[in-house]
């Protein structure tokens, strides 16, 4: 009890600070307080003027330009962690007494940790691989959708968006019994610590969250080990590289990532295209636009709006000096509505000439592993649901997830039927 008091008094002081600065304009203090979080892209705009290099009174350094946040991303002067490698703490670890042990995952971690941890998962990504992993995806793309369409209505998020890339991961890693509720719960709670632990009931939740993956990882990692399969457990599993908690770490890891990014484009983009139904009606008139659909979901909402990277040496971005261990947020979230990277940024436009990557999936060392997987499903997804409605009839507002750094809905109600359009 003492530790969640110390816990909790320390949270509402760090709250209260946070939006007092934020009230008095700070712009960083902005994107993660109500109500400038629920928007964030005015706020990005104001970031990118001048130098597009922002010194927040938070004692952090943002950088909101395509050109800066798509160098720093790829500058091996920059990691993920302090030159010690004792900062920042994991973004699963709750505080909380009675926490399984936690470590830093994959994302977390620098060269040659990162490396290493990285080649062992890469085969799962491999071109073949995914390519192979087709079927099974459009097979439970159709059957979910099937369910969700017999319905009066809807909610796109619970009934589509979140069981397809739970499923699809689950076979992947070979997950017997598929809890898709339970999994939407673990994906939002450590999403949201992404952001930091923002209650004590969040702590708790980010707690049991942990000890509950924990215990499904380390029996389905003892069962592979003594019987392989097929899957990525068992691949991870027989492999030499990897320490008793690293692997149950890279399990987690590959779990929640491999749904919460899908997850949060397939909702985005069916959330934009409902505000904009003539590319609604192109993207149905012309199928092979999807990838390019896809793409510009990616550039124009992405589920992941910004990382942070650690300059391991003092350095400087566009001439404002940056200390060495000082924290920079690269914002991704800006760099996809920069007029000097794409023009009519603020415009949804699927059949927008190719010019800059957008940087959704970051960049460098740290490119997702699994973006290859979340396109394909994103593809799929979008073009079964351009082939089954003619009209995105949204019959409430949604809701949106109360986090900064993923974007994405909580709820989408949805009419199958052919009604007015949502605007």
């Amino acid at each position: 009890m003492r530790a969640e008091l110390r816990l909790g008094t320390r949270l509402a002081v760090e709250r209260a600070a946070v939006w007092l600065m934020a009230s008095r304009g700070d712009g960083v203090a902005r994107l993660v307080s109500s109500p400038w979080r629920a928007d964030p892209y005015p706020t990005y705009a104001r970031l990118r003027e001048g130098t597009g290099v922002y010194r927040s009174k938070l004692r952090i350094t943002s950088v909101a330009t395509h050109a800066l946040c798509s160098k720093v991303l790829r500058d091996r002067t920059f990691g993920v962690r302090s030159t010690d490698g004792a900062e920042p703490p994991p973004f699963a670890a709750s505080g909380l007494p009675g926490e399984v042990e936690v470590i830093p995952s994959m994302l977390e971690v620098d060269a040659p940790d990162h490396t290493r941890l990285r080649a062992l998962a890469r085969p799962a990504f491999s071109p073949a691989k995914i390519t192979g992993y087709r079927a099974g995806i459009e097979e439970a793309t159709a059957r979910l959708l099937e369910r969700a369409l017999a319905k009066d209505r809807f909610d796109l998020m619970a009934d589509f968006a979140a069981p397809l890339p739970i499923t699809v991961i689950s076979a992947l890693l070979g997950i017997p019994d598929v809890d898709s509720a339970a999994f939407v719960r673990y994906g939002r709670v450590l999403g949201a610590s992404l952001d930091g632990t923002k209650s004590v009931r969040h702590a708790r939740a980010l707690r049991t969250a942990n000890r509950e993956l924990r215990a499904l990882f380390t029996r389905l990692i003892a069962e592979r080990t003594a019987d392989p399969g097929p899957d990525v457990i068992s691949a991870l599993a027989t492999s030499t590289g990897l320490t008793a908690l690293e692997l149950a770490t890279t399990c987690e890891l590959l779990l929640i990532a491999g749904f919460e990014t899908t997850t949060n484009l397939i909702g985005n983009a069916v959330w934009t295209f409902a505000r904009n139904p003539d590319q609604w009606d192109r993207l149905r008139a012309d199928p092979a636009l999807v990838g390019a659909a896809v793409d510009e979901v990616l550039r124009y909402e992405p589920p992941v709006q910004m990382t942070a990277r650690i300059p391991h040496r003092d350095t400087e971005v566009a001439g404002t000096p940056v200390a060495a261990n000082s924290m920079v947020i690269v914002l991704l979230g800006s760099a996809g509505r920069d007029p000097a990277a794409f023009e009519r940024p603020d415009e949804f436009d699927i059949g927008r000439p190719k010019g800059a990557d957008h940087l959704a999936f970051s960049s460098g060392a740290h490119y997702c592993l699994g973006a290859p997987l979340a396109r394909l499903e994103g593809e799929i997804a979008l073009g079964a649901l351009a082939g089954a409605l003619p009209a995105i009839t949204a019959v409430a507002e949604p809701k949106w997830r109360k986090t900064t750094v993923i974007r994405g809905l909580s709820e989408l109600w949805l009419s199958p039927g052919t009604g007015s359009r949502a605007g």
